[in-house]
């Protein structure tokens, strides 16, 4: 499905953005491992966050299929699912790695795949772990999906994560709370702490600290329900930000964000470029949230790598985009890791931005982009990858010409909504 966009004059208003993926899949797995009724207000609607309700209902829970509905009731059976299950993560490989995590317990046998990108995507990072527990595994050819998982007994593990990830800690976390002994995971850089923050939450003996989190020994199955409430998804609140630094005279409030520090790199990055973005914080547990108000500024170039960058992970895109709108060279490295998320980002946004005119040059781990640059009108091709789509969108918003984006229809994944909220902000 194609798109075609144009150059905006201004973009301006308040807006809610869908809830926080992240914390939508976490708190529906942890939903079914709890007893009793709990309540998740807010979750994501989005095809991903589907795909973990979907696998749930597989497994035996009440849990409704079709898009997640704003006020989600869970009967949780303390993690007592179905003995056989065959289930689809479609594009989700949050879905795939956490349910992989919490069924390598669970007595039975369960088949885990996906649509063809997330079958090309590595899954041994998280299989190796697992199995290092005591989980019986098998990957297809070159450690891809589908993942085949004979649930057993486990034994806590002390891991070391070579690369930062929070759903490989998640994962490790999930088969914690059914093994014997204490589970540790150490990684060389923050990641997203959603996981550990939410068990904490719950009264689980969870010990933070920086670049590591334990799981004390004991039995902690069933955990006890609960009431959440999904703050707005900061990745998705990310377009809009940047959008409003990029557009000139617009003023932007996104409202009712997720502003977890682990996940808010993109900030420091931006500051450090000379945008204008406010955080007001408002009171909740167990994520802190806050609204963003974002307006137009001119940027410099800068450097980004090392720890801002697990912290970044899927807005780098976006600081690509900002950069062609920058005064001098952003670099971009030690981003590796977008060359197996749903499509070669590093590639894919090279491509794309060089096809506006932007002068961008890849590396293996990254790009530089030298700005300003008036970008032209154009095609360009997400590869179905929803954050691609929507990071060339905002290219869109100050290109000379208009911009056609293929695969748009990966948008669904995330933010279905997003020409809606554009239609509201522009007019």
């Amino acid at each position: 499905m194609d798109v075609t966009l144009s150059r905006v004059d201004r973009l301006q208003g308040n807006l809610a953005v869908p809830g926080d993926k992240s914390v939508s899949h976490r708190a529906l797995i942890f939903a079914a491992m709890a007893a009793g009724r709990s309540i998740v207000r807010g979750a994501a609607h989005g095809a991903d966050v589907a795909s973990t309700a979907a696998s749930l209902a597989r497994l035996g829970l009440d849990v409704p299929s079709g898009p997640v509905p704003r006020l989600l009731s869970v009967e949780g059976l303390g993690w007592q699912v179905a003995r056989e299950a065959d289930l689809d993560a479609g594009n989700s490989g949050t879905t795939m790695r956490l349910l992989t995590g919490a069924l390598a317990g669970r007595p039975g046998r369960f088949v885990l795949s996906g649509d063809a990108s997330l079958s090309s995507r590595p899954m041994e990072r998280v299989a190796s772990p697992l199995r290092r527990m005591g989980a019986s595994l098998s990957l297809a050819e070159g450690g891809r999906p589908p993942i085949r998982v004979e649930g057993r007994p486990l034994r806590g593990i002390a891991y070391d994560i070579p690369i930062a990830s929070a759903q490989v800690k998640g994962a490790v976390l999930l088969a914690g709370l059914q093994a014997e002994g204490p589970t540790s995971v150490a990684e060389p850089g923050a990641s997203r702490d959603h996981t550990e923050r939410m068990l904490a939450w719950l009264g689980l003996p969870v010990s933070i600290a920086p670049g590591s989190v334990t799981l004390a020994a004991g039995k902690h199955l069933p955990l006890p329900a609960f009431e959440l409430d999904v703050p707005g998804d900061f990745s998705s609140a990310a377009f809009w930000v940047v959008a409003a630094t990029l557009v000139p005279g617009s003023q932007v409030c996104i409202e009712g964000v997720g502003v977890n520090p682990s996940r808010t790199g993109l900030l420091e990055i931006l500051a450090s470029m000379g945008a204008e973005v406010e955080v007001i914080p408002q009171a909740a547990e167990p994520e802190l949230v806050g609204s963003l108000r974002a307006r137009a500024a001119g940027l410099r170039g800068v450097r980004v790598s090392g720890g801002v960058v697990a912290r970044t992970i899927d807005e780098l895109p976006l600081v690509a985009v900002a950069a062609t709108q920058a005064e001098g060279v952003t670099t971009i490295r030690d981003a590796a890791e977008l060359r197996v998320k749903e499509s070669d980002r590093l590639a894919v946004l090279a491509t794309g931005l060089r096809g506006l005119g932007a002068d961008v040059e890849e590396a293996p781990d990254g790009l530089s982009v030298r700005g300003p640059t008036l970008l032209h009108g154009g095609r360009v091709e997400s590869a179905g990858d929803h954050r691609m789509a929507m990071a060339f969108a905002v290219a869109a918003m100050v290109a000379g010409g208009p911009v056609t984006i293929g695969g748009w229809e990966g948008t669904a994944i995330s933010y279905p909504g997003f020409l809606d909220d554009l239609g509201g902000l522009a007019s």
